[in-house]
């Protein structure tokens, strides 16, 4: 499980901090697909980078904080933000934005994978008997093992894409982080990537968190999802009731702006922009775009609240129906 503790983060600039992660306040469950979606710029990588534990100049983490636990091989673990990174490809792994392009594209594919995996903590093994077991590995996904010989200029985006999600699930990690999966590859690519997706969560029975801003990704293939504007988680919950029923305002423009089979009706974009993080308003920040926003709205931020059973979301126009209880 990921718990994310009121967790803010911003980014060290010459002319000041610009606050990017904004008291975000939530779970991530065991053996789920939990997705991230929300407009380009809303601060979705940077969570990613928080919950790996990527936390390198200019990123700061404010306050707040972020523990990943479980058990794995009949033993507990726990770590928090600043440890979590002791435990790389073992517990949790990342598949990073553009990953076609963080293979080194000179050296052969087995030296990569080798070298990966020796950065584990649990892995102390001659590497013959590595590769072995990275080659049967790459026969379970359906994928030969003779990559392992050829450099990764000569695959294909869509190959490469297949072989880094193989590289970050080998150790069969808890967590599995997966940061625009199917970007920059075209339709047919893209669902081959998300089945396989699918098939080692059923797997692994692990956890993995896609970040898309397609929301046809989520649609496919996460069990949960949170919308997030301007830094900010505005509404969560089950993927089938945010698409069915979502209650946020962001959530009900984005959705309805979703084409839909036989649905011939004409669809309109959100109007304005998202504010800039440098300097944004004050009250809710998707007040200036709301078409429901009141004086209150532009005064003072909404807290991110349960509203009814498992569904959170953070607008005044919205009456908890548990007792207004806060996340």
């Amino acid at each position: 499980m990921i718990k994310i503790d009121h967790l803010s983060t911003s980014y060290s600039t010459i002319s000041g901090p610009v606050h990017v992660i904004n008291d975000v306040n939530f779970e991530i469950f065991d053996n789920e697909i939990f997705g991230i979606a929300g407009e380009s710029g809303c601060g979705k990588t940077t969570l990613l980078k928080a919950l790996y534990d990527i936390i390198e100049f200019p990123l700061v983490v404010d306050s707040g904080k972020l523990v990943l636990s479980g058990e794995k091989n009949g033993k507990a673990f726990s770590y928090e933000t600043g440890q979590i990174r002791k435990t790389w490809w073992d517990n949790i792994s990342y598949v990073p934005q553009a990953a076609q392009s963080v293979l080194n594209p000179i050296v052969p594919l087995k030296n990569q994978f080798l070298d990966s995996i020796s950065k584990a903590e649990t892995m102390r093994e001659p590497k013959a008997i590595t590769l072995k077991r990275v080659s049967d590995y790459l026969e379970e996904l359906s994928l030969s093992p003779d990559l392992l010989s050829a450099y990764p200029f000569q695959l294909s985006g869509g190959m490469r894409q297949r072989v880094i999600i193989a590289l970050a699930t080998f150790m069969s990690p808890n967590v599995v982080l997966a940061d625009e999966p199917t970007t920059a590859l075209d339709v047919v690519v893209q669902r081959g990537i998300l089945m396989m997706l699918m098939r080692l969560q059923k797997k692994l029975r692990n956890t993995m968190v896609i970040v898309s801003h397609d929301m046809g990704v989520h649609y496919q293939i996460t069990d949960r999802m949170g919308i997030m504007y301007s830094g900010s988680m505005v509404e969560l919950g089950r993927t089938e009731d945010i698409f069915e029923r979502p209650i946020h305002p962001y959530t009900k423009m984005l959705v309805g702006a979703l084409p839909r089979v036989g649905d011939k009706s004409q669809k309109t974009g959100i109007p304005g922009r998202p504010p800039a993080l440098t300097n944004p308003p004050p009250g809710c920040r998707f007040a200036p775009r709301c078409p429901n926003a009141k004086e209150r709205c532009k005064i003072s931020a909404p807290a991110f609240v349960e509203v009814e059973k498992g569904r959170f979301a953070a607008c005044h126009s919205l009456m908890p129906m548990n007792g207004n209880r806060e996340v």
